[in-house]
């Protein structure tokens, strides 16, 4: 099983690492799991040998999104644990990950391209980090208003 609680994570994390194994870590609601989503996760998995998606919980999500999320955490958590490219997933329950990347100590730390990299959270606490290239058009917030609009 992929889902992991936190401890169980960082002792895994600790052994990859001590095999030479390169730890890279993402997060998001990835709620309404899109085409811009797969290409980011697999461009994250590309900058190293594992890939460690966290997840925000259906009530961080709400406080972050209003009126979201639309799909449960059960569910988010079944479709990504589907992907090939993801190798773990751990839920947290605040706003953002700092205290979870903190615990798992990840070398590399990941965000899409809407984000700079100075102010990705975390990101002075781990070796190397990257903003992803975003990809116009494929984001879930269009999505929704795609289907607004088309529809209502």
């Amino acid at each position: 099983m992929k889902i992991k609680d936190w401890q169980t994570l960082k002792e895994i994390i600790k052994g990859l690492k001590a095999r030479g194994k390169r730890v890279v870590f993402t997060n998001g609601c990835f709620d309404i799991l899109h085409a811009g989503h797969v290409a980011y996760l697999r461009q994250a998995r590309s900058l190293g040998d594992v890939l460690v998606v966290g997840i925000n919980s259906d009530e961080s999500v709400s406080r972050l999104k209003p009126l979201r999320p639309i799909v449960p955490l059960s569910e988010r958590l079944e479709v990504l644990s589907a992907l090939e490219m993801v190798d773990y997933l751990v839920v947290f329950e605040d706003d953002t990950p700092y205290e979870l990347i903190k615990t798992i100590e990840p070398d590399v730390l990941v965000k899409g391209g809407d984000w700079k990299v100075e102010d990705i959270i975390g990101s002075d606490l781990v070796k190397e980090t990257y903003s992803l290239p975003y990809r116009q058009g494929l984001s879930t917030t269009e999505i929704i208003n795609r289907i607004i609009k088309r529809y209502c």
